[in-house]
């Protein structure tokens, strides 16, 4: 391929080869070859390329971008495009998260609600105390009618709305 500048990007930083290559998730040897001129894979280079915090061009002491080849010059563009599409999904899955936990916060708050009010209509003797069967019943069926909402019902919009996220549990033992 090109003459590659690692061991210089390296030293720069005051990094051993071990550094590197833990940095990186490569292995020691794989930095001693690219050091010694050997070729690598694009995955390889990359790997390296991030743990060195620069782009993958900048790791060849080739001047001119054009002189290298095809696929080395776009290794930055595909990298730069999975790590602008990997943030758009963390986005969305928060975004869908925060949904799912407003979901639960709201259902827990209308619970509450009518515990309160079966709680004044029964102090009141407006209503008899049957009225804490049907607050007892509320909350036993609140987690699976729940559920069964937002897997059926909610879920194919969540979908649309953020296709990059996906179902999860997480916002409901937050809720909790």
């Amino acid at each position: 391929m090109n003459e590659m500048r690692i061991a210089t990007l390296r030293r720069a930083r005051g990094w051993t080869q071990e550094r590197l290559a833990e940095t990186s998730g490569v292995a020691v040897r794989t930095v001693q070859r690219l050091e010694g001129g050997k070729d690598a894979s694009l995955e390889t280079l990359s790997a390296i390329a991030r743990a060195l915090e620069v782009p993958v061009r900048e790791l060849f002491a080739q001047e001119d971008p054009a002189e290298l080849e095809p696929s080395v010059r776009g290794l930055d563009e595909r990298t730069e495009a999975a790590e602008a599409a990997a943030a758009a999904a963390t986005m969305q899955q928060d975004a869908r998260d925060r949904f799912v936990a407003g979901f639960w916060s709201f259902s827990t708050a209308v619970g509450v609600v009518f515990g309160i009010v079966a709680v004044l209509l029964l102090v009141l003797h407006v209503w008899s105390p049957l009225v804490f069967l049907l607050v007892g019943a509320y909350w036993a069926v609140r987690r699976p009618v729940g559920r069964f909402l937002l897997d059926s019902v909610l879920g194919a919009r969540l979908d649309r709305r953020w296709p990059l996220s996906t179902a999860t549990d997480v916002p409901v033992r937050a809720a909790r």
